[in-house]
């Protein structure tokens, strides 16, 4: 699916609000380019850029589009699940894009005595860049502590004495365990999510979506198209006709095999599939205990159920 259609003089532009720098930033460019829509800007400092059709990306800090979005500035916008909860700013989710999964989680000194929330004496010192968050977090649990508001290196404050625990992201855990930390529990699943404001995707009497929408729709499309072929392959191969039975079970596709006749029919079929990356070089070597020949695996870019 590729974004062909040039907008009207009078068709006004769908912002999209994207993260400006850092790795959120990036995974968004990758995402919307493998979708069509290619970010064009004009320069490094480009507060905006072309994305094609009626789209024009808006470039800001991640943690500041939850606010873009809900005041209108951007009709959409893409950015962390913790940053937009954070924001306490009421938005509509149209979807997961899936990169930037990290957790927020609750995080003590290895030798602090405290292994579980259990542990947390009332009155503790928590020290978050999430302090919406925590302290929802902590309330919903009846456990009384003071949230001690950081602008960055959370990490850091135990060991410092400015906090019991802290409140911080977590993807991989190293920097936790470099400076002598370990979780004690999850405060919030997060990844990168499409976000418009409440009143954005609008319906008349019948149920159908204003031009806005409709287009705001069509990105959805888009976006999901890459993120569903992502660790997919297209797999073709020759195989006897008499073992079909047994490739169906291995290659079940998306609705099953696509089987075809041979010229000239014969013994073998051609039949092509969508089967997981992962472990292909295993599907690959039962094809051929199968009797495949002319096996060709590719890459998928775009997949539409």
């Amino acid at each position: 699916m590729t974004f062909t259609s040039v907008p009207h003089p009078l068709v006004t532009m769908l912002r999209i609000a994207l993260p400006n720098k850092g790795r959120l930033a990036e995974d968004a460019r990758e995402l919307f380019n493998d979708a069509g829509l290619e970010v064009k800007v004009r320069g490094d400092r480009a507060l905006t850029a072309s994305l094609g059709g009626v789209f024009e990306a808006l470039f800001v800090r991640a943690q500041d589009i939850p606010e873009f979005v809900a005041d209108g500035a951007a009709d959409a916008g893409v950015t962390g699940w913790d940053l937009i909860s954070e924001s306490s700013r009421t938005l509509h989710l149209l979807a997961d894009l899936e990169f930037g999964r990290c957790h927020l989680a609750v995080a003590a000194k290895e030798d602090g005595g405290i292994d579980s929330l259990d542990d947390i004496p009332a009155g503790a010192r928590v020290a978050t860049t999430f302090p919406r968050l925590t302290e929802r977090f902590f309330a919903q649990r009846d456990l009384p502590v003071e949230v001690v508001p950081v602008s960055g290196a959370a990490e850091i404050a135990p060991h410092l004495g400015i906090a019991d625990i802290i409140v911080d992201l977590v993807s991989t855990g190293s920097t936790l365990r470099v400076n002598g930390l370990r979780e004690v529990a999850t405060v919030l699943e997060s990844s990168a999510r499409l976000v418009v404001a409440p009143d954005t995707m609008r319906r008349d009497q019948n149920g159908a979506l204003d031009a806005r929408g409709r287009d705001l729709e069509e990105l959805v499309a888009a976006l999901s198209s890459v993120l569903r072929a992502r660790g997919k392959r297209y797999v073709m191969a020759n195989v006897p006709r008499a073992r079909l039975d047994e490739v169906r079970r291995l290659l079940p596709g998306i609705t099953g095999p696509t089987v075809i006749d041979l010229f000239g029919g014969g013994l073998h079929v051609a039949v092509h599939a969508v089967a997981p990356a992962a472990g292909i070089y295993r599907t690959i070597a039962e094809l051929k205990a199968l009797g495949a020949e002319g096996i060709l695996v590719t890459r998928i870019e775009r997949l539409t159920p």
